[in-house]
């Protein structure tokens, strides 16, 4: 791999990275707008949480089960074409949401959004990894992007509410991927300039054969021992996200039951006040503060080993995790203090985790490998939302954020041990 060594993005580099900035911000977009429209089809189609729950539910793990089929597509047919077919499922799946009329019709778009989102982390990753020569400050610029979607789309999706009907708003929510694929057309850009593909590696356009045989193969070649260990990583990271911000909400929200008379924000007996939910601004800080975390995690994979920053930021997460709840109780000051470094941290992982993976893979597999990584981060990673909820349930807070710990101790170990026993493969 040829790195610029200067810091700076070059042609090819600024074109690839504009393309999965905006790509990644649509998809998570989507993903965060879904939440605020249960809140509506709940009332509008008169079902009960448990129905409408599952139906969710059904898209968002097709999110993360369709990640290993799409690595394994994007190897064989390149990144742009299933980007491009990622943003315009995404779009027509909520154009079929804005024609909704129960239940069954909501599921089967949310299924759609689910299969064409779930293509996008490999293939969006892969193309980074293969064509960005700085690729750390490609995958910070990428992981701040997602962030964006993640903290934004949310209140697009809330303001637009306040104006029109829900039918309306899924339909101006197709602009977004529209806009991305008119961007795809008209960009150029080559997708393999920051790899030297070896004969061993598989090239994109060769007469490589998406079979059942190829593909164990592939990923017999590709979990080495050093791979393997960091996909246990990953799901350590997965485990930990997903149940840490679950619930994060919630407990904020314990936190500060009387912040808007302590701020004195608004008249305590206006409809403002009674309209404000501090707990969910703070989140919404919590997932903005994590765009400075993709930032300075994806700058230092471009100047350190990453297993040395995987160790480093893990145990930060774990003390953090301990010292969360006694922290955040002392007052609202310690409590942003916390919050804000606990989001840093967290979202400052996935650029370390991401140029990891690019390190332990052949360029030729590198589809296929971020599909494992996303069949680990959202699929295994989705237990972590069980876990949190099954602890809090049986005991306090604090005692469920200091178990919630073993995820990033466990993490910064084996990170120690990938260093030590792991082989580059570029």
């Amino acid at each position: 791999m040829s790195t610029v060594q200067s810091g700076r993005l070059t042609g090819n580099d600024r074109s690839i990275t504009g393309f999965v900035m905006i790509a990644h911000a649509v998809v998570h977009t989507y993903e965060l707008s879904i939440p605020i429209l249960m809140v509506i089809w709940q009332t509008e189609f008169s079902v009960n949480t448990a129905v409408l729950g599952v139906a969710v539910s059904v898209g968002y793990a097709l999110f993360g089960l369709g990640a290993l089929p799409a690595g394994i597509l994007a190897d064989r047919f390149g990144s742009r074409e299933l980007v491009m077919v990622c943003l315009a499922g995404m779009g027509g799946s909520f154009l079929l949401l804005s024609a909704a009329q129960g239940v069954a019709m909501i599921t089967a778009a949310l299924c759609l959004w689910g299969v064409a989102a779930s293509i996008y982390h490999p293939a969006g990753l892969s193309l980074i990894s293969t064509g960005v020569e700085q690729r750390g400050t490609g995958f910070a610029y990428h992981g701040i992007a997602g962030n964006f979607g993640i903290a934004f789309g949310p209140l697009l999706t809330a303001v637009l509410l306040l104006f029109f009907d829900w039918e309306l708003v899924t339909a101006l929510l197709v602009a977004p991927a529209a806009l991305g694929v008119l961007y795809a057309l008209t960009a150029s850009f080559d997708e393999t300039a920051a790899v030297q593909t070896e004969p061993d590696g598989g090239t994109r356009g060769d007469d490589r054969q998406m079979s059942l045989s190829r593909f164990v193969g592939d990923s017999r070649a590709l979990f080495t021992v050093g791979f393997t260990v960091a996909m246990i990583v990953v799901m350590m990271n997965g485990l930990f996200y997903r149940g840490t911000l679950t619930f994060l909400p919630d407990v904020l929200g314990d936190f500060m039951p009387n912040i808007v008379e302590q701020l004195q924000l608004f008249d305590p007996d206006s409809p403002m006040a009674e309209e404000f939910d501090p707990a969910s601004y703070l989140y919404a800080g919590l997932l903005m503060v994590g765009m400075a975390g993709q930032y300075v995690g994806g700058k230092l994979t471009d100047r350190i080993r990453t297993e040395i920053g995987l160790t480093v930021i893990f145990g930060s997460l774990a003390v953090v995790a301990v010292l969360f709840v006694p922290v955040a109780r002392t007052g609202f000051v310690p409590l942003l203090l916390i919050g804000s470094l606990l989001g840093f941290l967290l979202f400052s992982l996935q650029p370390m985790y991401q140029a990891t993976i690019a390190e332990y893979s052949p360029p030729g597999d590198r589809g296929l490998s971020y599909g494992y990584t996303y069949l680990c981060v959202f699929g295994v990673g989705a237990a972590g939302a069980a876990v949190a909820g099954y602890l809090l349930s049986l005991v306090s807070v604090w005692q469920t954020f200091a178990i919630l710990a073993v995820f990033p101790t466990t993490g910064a170990v084996l990170a120690v041990v990938l260093s030590r026993t792991g082989a580059r493969r570029n």
